[in-house]
Order: C-alpha cells, then sequence, then structure tokens
C-alpha cells in the first residue's frame, strides 16, 4: 500500500515537473518571438525613417520593392514617396519652363518698348503740325501703357510662380516713405491736392524693394482716384505690428466692392475710364502677405478710403518665402 503510494506521488511529481517544463518553454518561445517581433517592427521604423529623411532631403530614390523584404506599409510607402518625387520632379521642370518664358519675354518685349518711347519722344521734339504733335503724344501715352502692363505681368507671373525671394529684415520705413514722397509728389501737385507723411519713423520687418513697390500701388491709386482733398500717410506702431495707413478723400469704395478690390484684374465699374489693368492692389497684397504681414481697407463711397498695410516688427522665418526678383 505504501509503495503504491509512493508511485503515486513520484509519478504526480514528475507529471508537475514536465508540467513547469513545458510552461518555461513556452513562456521562453513567447519571450522570443516578441523580442523577435520587437527586432523586426525597430527595422521597419527605422527603414520607413531611412525613406522619410531621403524623401524630405530630396535623395529619395525609388526601389524595386519586394513584398517578401518590406511591409506592405513600407511598399506602399515607398510607392507614394516615389509618385511625391516624381510629382515635384515635374513641378519643378514646369517652373524652369516658366521661369525662361517670362525671362524671353521680358528680354523680347523691352527694347521694341523702348525704342517707341525713343521715337515717340524724338518726334515730338520735331517741328511737328497740331495734329502730327497730338499722334506723337498718343504714341507715347500708349508705349508707357504697354510698358507698364508688360512689366506688371511679368511681375505677378513671378510672383505666383514663386520665382521671386522676399527677403525681409528690420528696417526702417521713413527712407521707403520718403522715396514714395518724392517720386508721387509732383503727381499730386499736377492735381492740386496734399500729398503729406506723418510721423514716418518705426522699425519693422520687411523687404524694402519689394514693399516699396506694394505701397506705390497703393498711394498711387490714391493720388488717382483723388480729385481734390489730399492724400496723407500716416506710421503707426503696435506691439507686433507697424501700421502704414493712407488715407485719401477720393472717389470710395463701395462696400460690396471691398472684398473685390485685391483680386486679379478686377476693376470697379467705376472706374472703367481711369487707367489701369486692375493687378496693383493684387500684387501688393501678395508681397505684403509674403512678407508675413496684411492689408485692410475702409471706405464708404464718395467719402474716401483708408488702406492699412500692417508689417511684422521682427523676423521671423517662417514668413520668408520664395516669391521673385524683378
Amino acid at each position: 500500500m505504501t509503495e503504491t503510494i509512493r508511485v503515486e506521488n513520484v509519478g504526480e511529481t514528475m507529471t508537475e515537473t514536465i508540467r513547469v517544463e513545458i510552461i518555461i518553454v513556452f513562456i521562453m518561445v513567447s519571450v522570443g518571438v516578441v523580442f523577435l517581433e520587437h527586432l523586426r517592427t525597430r527595422r521597419m521604423m527605422q527603414r520607413l525613417d531611412a525613406m522619410l529623411w531621403r524623401a524630405i532631403n530630396g535623395t529619395f530614390v525609388e526601389e524595386t520593392l519586394d513584398e517578401t523584404m518590406y511591409s506592405a506599409l513600407e511598399n506602399k510607402l515607398g510607392r507614394y514617396l516615389a509618385d511625391s518625387e516624381l510629382s515635384a520632379k515635374n513641378v519643378a521642370k514646369e517652373k524652369d519652363k516658366i521661369k525662361t518664358l517670362i525671362a524671353d519675354i521680358s528680354h523680347q518685349t523691352k527694347t521694341p518698348v523702348a525704342n517707341l518711347l525713343l521715337y515717340a519722344e524724338l518726334l515730338q521734339e520735331e517741328n511737328l503740325s497740331e495734329q502730327a504733335a497730338q499722334y506723337a503724344e498718343c504714341m507715347r501715352e500708349q508705349a508707357d501703357k504697354l510698358n507698364f502692363l508688360v512689366t506688371s505681368l511679368v511681375k505677378m507671373s513671378r510672383l505666383e510662380t514663386g520665382i521671386v525671394n522676399l527677403a525681409p529684415v528690420n528696417n526702417s520705413v521713413s527712407s521707403m516713405l520718403e522715396y514714395l514722397y518724392q517720386n508721387l509728389l509732383p503727381r499730386a501737385e499736377k492735381k492740386g491736392f496734399q500729398l503729406a507723411i506723418e510721423n514716418q519713423e518705426a522699425i519693422a520687418c520687411f523687404d524694402e524693394k519689394w514693399t516699396t513697390e506694394a505701397l506705390h500701388n497703393i498711394v498711387d491709386n490714391a493720388i488717382k482716384y483723388t480729385q481734390a482733398g489730399s492724400v496723407i500717410i500716416r506710421v503707426k506702431e503696435y506691439e507686433m505690428f507697424v501700421c502704414i495707413q493712407v488715407e485719401d478723400t477720393g472717389i470710395g469704395i463701395a462696400e460690396e466692392e471691398q472684398a473685390k478690390i485685391f483680386g486679379r484684374f478686377y476693376r470697379s465699374k467705376d472706374v472703367h475710364q481711369e487707367e489701369g489693368v486692375g493687378i496693383g492692389l493684387y500684387l501688393a497684397r501678395q508681397i505684403i502677405s509674403g512678407e508675413g504681414g496684411y492689408i485692410k481697407v475702409s471706405s464708404r463711397k464718395g467719402k474716401g478710403s483708408v488702406f492699412e498695410v500692417f508689417l511684422v516688427r521682427k523676423n521671423p522665418q517662417r514668413h520668408q518665402r520664395n516669391v521673385s526678383n524683378a
């Protein structure tokens, strides 16, 4: 009886030992599988990370992806990056074509337009009849318009295709405003009203060349659409912005048109008789927004207008972008 019990105990002990060993083996196998899966996942993440970095650095090269070597996720990501790289190259090629076209247009039109202006001026120096003198003046005016149109279209194309490089730096606005004043004062005096600048000292972050272009378009419009009264340029300083305000006593802008005037080629029916092609304010907004600023307008029809150009006061890198150097 005692022997039987001993045998049973030994058998139970052996069974328990085998069970424990099986459990230990199972745990070890599980740990091994988890570890191998972890290594596999880590290698895959490293490969994905390397693929993304190559794409960011522009060195990604399309490879033949084998599903036995790469996961489905890697395969999809690789094909997406390859397609994106191809698209980027196609865009770059098209942009290069546009650059070449713009350069050709600019080059091919400068000489003919300059010759037209020159011959018109030479004709005006001759002893012409009254009618011939009128024709010569008309030819000069139309050549001026053509020159302005071609120049504006080239600038617009460069801005829209990202060819121009805006480089905002901290600078005083006074020299820019003084240049505008001296350049546009004769037009205001010719029309018999006042052009003035108030409080022109302030430091802002802007690209002087292109910001001058933007402000010139705004002030030029103010003079063009003002028949009497004044055009006043004021500088106001805020915590984050410097505001250049252009206030006129001109014809004003209807409320329903104020959101449209910055559109490309938009011209109000009220000003169709005036010279212009409707891209001055569009260019101004593109330039100022490209520097991280913005433009506001408030106006009442028949009561004049106030344009406010807000320039940032620092030099934030995030606002620098490619738009053209004319």
